[in-house]
């Protein structure tokens, strides 16, 4: 179907605004930039409570923000990991998001601030990302939570960082998860995959948007490790239930999509749900896309479904 009218406009309005794209700009600035599109995102009627806090890590302490919503349950817990490139995003970028998992789910959310390149290239933000799981798993019941309903949600790098985690729990022995929500994930860092050139400009997230994210990130000679995009695995047999949401009109549409694909192949349950007339970044624009809304339900939805199983 073609672009939505209501993204269409929202791209006109950035346009006729002249302000220079992402890959002109300093990282610093890019984030400054970053922060406006927050409140895009609407809040839940009843918002959780939040608390800030700052958990080990291997290169010093992580802040983290802990969603929960009100509830005389124990409940699940969601750990989320933002998006933003590796370079953009952070906890107050993802406030939205997270506060209307924590309500719609219901669960106690986790948002990581893991760090940013380029001060912190690959592999710092998994790493960091790993921290924080394992932390949340050890400390699950303090937070008044259940380790044993544990899932990693993400969107983009976010997405990217939450399948990695899902790998290496995997493949260390644990934490055990029981779901990935990956939102537009990036999965082939090598950008091989056709809609890389099909959505190459005029979506907001562009090839030269991507090559700036990258080259920020990561080296060229490591991109298709198998740590660094979870697409080049040699095994994703046994890794946690999966809902891969991905946009129409996003470079990263296929190599969701491919994801699924490999997960299903390998036995495990996953869903790709694109949507239609959508660019990359979407899911976090509930305030004027309706489409988003129906997203953050769809996620919310398979979330509960997951971590309530049993319709607790």
């Amino acid at each position: 179907m073609p672009l939505d009218e209501r993204v269409r406009a929202m791209l006109d309005q950035m346009a006729a605004l002249g302000q220079p794209p992402i890959h002109e700009l300093r990282p610093e600035e890019a984030r400054a930039n970053r922060q406006a599109t927050a409140a895009l995102g609407t809040y839940p009627a009843e918002p959780a409570a939040t608390e800030d806090r700052r958990v080990p890590g291997p290169a010093g302490e992580i802040p983290v923000r802990i969603y929960r919503p009100a509830s005389d349950e124990t409940l699940p817990i969601v750990v989320f990991l933002h998006g933003g490139g590796w370079v953009i995003g952070d906890i107050e970028s993802h406030d939205a998001v997270c506060q209307q998992l924590a309500t719609r789910v219901p669960a106690i959310v986790v948002s990581v601030d893991y760090r940013l390149a380029p001060e912190h290239r690959y592999p710092a933000a998994l790493e960091d990302c790993m921290a924080a799981t394992r932390w949340v798993d050890e400390h699950a019941q303090g937070l008044g939570g259940d380790r044993h309903r544990m899932a990693v949600a993400g969107d983009s790098a976010g997405g990217n960082l939450s399948a990695l985690v899902a790998l290496r729990c995997r493949d260390e022995g644990g934490p055990r998860l029981a779901f990935q929500l990956l939102v537009y994930p990036a999965t082939d860092l090598t950008c091989s995959f056709p809609s890389h050139a099909e959505n190459a400009q005029g979506y907001l997230l562009t090839s030269d948007a991507i090559a700036w994210f990258l080259d920020h990130y990561i080296d060229e000679g490591d991109r298709k490790r198998p740590d660094a995009s979870p697409h080049f695995a040699e095994d994703v047999s046994g890794l946690p239930p999966a809902l891969i949401i991905t946009a129409e009109f996003d470079p990263l549409r296929d190599e969701g999509e491919a994801y699924a694909k490999r997960l299903r192949s390998a036995g495990v349950p996953a869903t790709a749900t694109r949507y239609p007339g959508m660019i990359h970044a979407f899911f976090n624009m509930d305030a004027i896309l309706p489409q988003a809304g129906q997203a953050i339900d769809e996620a919310a939805t398979a979330l509960r479904a997951a971590l309530h199983p049993t319709g607790s």
